[in-house]
């Protein structure tokens, strides 16, 4: 069997066996998927009316609901990777990996099989956010098939750079506590992005920090693939974020597993 051949049907195994935890331990999954809902429903129905104003031109609760609905999908996809980092952690603390070195399998196939498996959580749990967002008034307006591909393709980009990184926290992390620690930014970040009220209703000293993060231009790249607005240099900074920290991540999780066991 050759080189590839192997790397992809011991990283298909691999995939069926995370997949296969996520199915039979259901709670991670859906207690990160409720932060999300929670939020959605939060900020629409209890703080709606009062963050509406944040986005200016006299919005109003529905249009408020538009404007979050691109930033609550992005960080669907963060709250999803910390069970992520969180699996990787038990992997590595509870001895599964060592026996796994043992065998005449794919060396790779232990991470690539999370990163795909995560890869599908993240887009299952976007499905479910988007279904709750249309249930209480959020539409597209005029998005073209084009813009819907090309906002799913950013999605999967997304769910794919921020899943290589969530591998590499967990790696590093001696325990599944300090994992879910180590994974908190990917939940931080998007409360100081634009997701909640537009970077310029911000204190001129905090923009830079919500402006130069990874979050906020994957945001306005969203939004505009769906709502219409303006996406301008956001497109092309989000997807190269999404590539370099795919890239930075696939580095870092690839150098600490092939680290020989102390």
């Amino acid at each position: 069997m050759s080189h590839l051949a192997l790397a992809v049907r011991d990283s298909s195994t691999m995939l069926r066996r995370n997949l296969l935890h996520a199915r039979r331990y259901p709670s991670m999954t859906l207690n990160l998927l409720l932060t999300p809902v929670m939020l959605l429903l939060l900020f629409v129905y209890i703080f709606g009316d009062t963050m509406s104003a944040g986005i200016g031109g006299g919005a109003d609760r529905s249009e408020y609901v538009a404007y979050l609905v691109p930033g609550l999908l992005l960080m669907t996809i963060g709250s999803t990777t910390i069970g992520t980092a969180i699996s990787v952690s038990n992997d590595m603390t509870e001895g599964i990996i060592a026996r796994f070195r043992t065998m005449a399998i794919h060396r790779g196939s232990v991470i690539i099989g999370h990163v795909i498996g995560s890869v599908l959580q993240s887009v299952i749990s976007v499905v479910v956010v988007g279904a709750v967002a249309v249930a209480i008034g959020f539409r597209s307006t005029d998005a073209t098939v084009v813009e819907w591909l090309a906002a799913f393709g950013l999605l999967v980009l997304f769910a794919t750079a921020l899943t290589w990184v969530a591998v590499g926290m967990g790696l590093v992390s001696p325990n599944a506590e300090a994992a879910s620690n180590n994974a908190l930014p990917l939940i931080f970040l998007p409360l100081i992005s634009s997701a909640f009220v537009p970077v310029d209703a911000m204190p001129g000293w905090f923009q830079p920090i919500a402006q130069y993060q990874p979050f906020t231009p994957a945001i306005e790249t969203l939004r505009g693939l769906l709502l219409g607005t303006e996406i301008g240099h956001n497109g092309w900074l989000a997807v190269a974020w999404c590539l370099g920290l795919t890239v930075l991540g696939y580095v870092w999780s690839k150098s600490v597993f092939d680290r020989d066991p102390k």
